[in-house]
């Protein structure tokens, strides 16, 4: 087993099979991952409140950033099943 499996564990992924939605998926279990480190961080007092919530914050835009670049969620020509 390596070091990285056991402090960055992943998850199956059992949606939509499209390299954009295993991309985005990774990424949301990166950042579930360094959310969890960074709360268990503050709760036990290793971490000011106000630098966690920066740290999230600054995931979070992190993560919308790549939604938007893989395009996840548009719709533009519904190929899926959804006709047009």
């Amino acid at each position: 087993m390596n070091k990285d499996d056991f402090l960055y564990p992943r998850g199956r992924y059992y949606g939509q099979v499209k390299p954009e939605n295993l991309v985005f998926n990774a990424n949301l279990q990166e950042f579930a991952q360094k959310i969890s480190y960074i709360c268990n961080l503050e709760t036990g007092g290793k971490l000011p409140p106000e630098e966690a919530y920066e740290q999230i914050k600054s995931l979070w835009k992190e993560l919308k950033r790549t939604k938007k670049q893989l395009r996840i969620g548009e719709h533009p020509f519904q190929d899926d099943g959804g006709e047009e």
